[in-house]
């Protein structure tokens, strides 16, 4: 599987002073007599480590989801194993969706006849 997401970036800072009023922000620098003034758009830090911590949290568990479709694409049960293989995937998704077996009996018991149902024939 590709790593296309691994790629972390440091972000350039800058320190500036913020207006606790108007949120104005002021950077002071030397001027070399050239200055134009742009509107720029800016992130706090904080928002910006929250964001890559999430980032990071998604990246796992795309990984952890991608190793699961993948183990589905290259199984082939045996022509009497097709229920166990069902279970032991359905398994492996409850698991990484962060279900517990308990709440997913409920959800199998509350489900129409046959569907959801370990019992049944897949």
């Amino acid at each position: 599987m590709t790593d296309r997401n691994e790629q972390t970036f440091a972000a350039k800072t800058i320190t500036a002073w913020q207006c606790i009023g108007c949120g104005r922000l002021e950077a002071p620098q030397t001027c070399i007599g050239v200055c134009q003034d742009r509107k720029v758009e800016l992130v706090s830090a904080w928002d910006h480590a929250e964001a890559l911590v999430a980032l990071e949290d998604a990246n796992e568990r795309i990984g952890m989801l991608e190793t699961l479709l993948a183990k589905l694409a290259r199984t082939t049960p045996r022509e009497d194993g097709w229920k166990q293989s069902f279970l032991a995937f359905q398994a492996d998704a409850r698991k990484a969706l962060g279900l517990s077996d308990r709440l997913a009996s409920s959800v199998s018991a509350a489900a129409p006849a046959g569907i959801g149902k370990s019992s049944g024939a897949v």
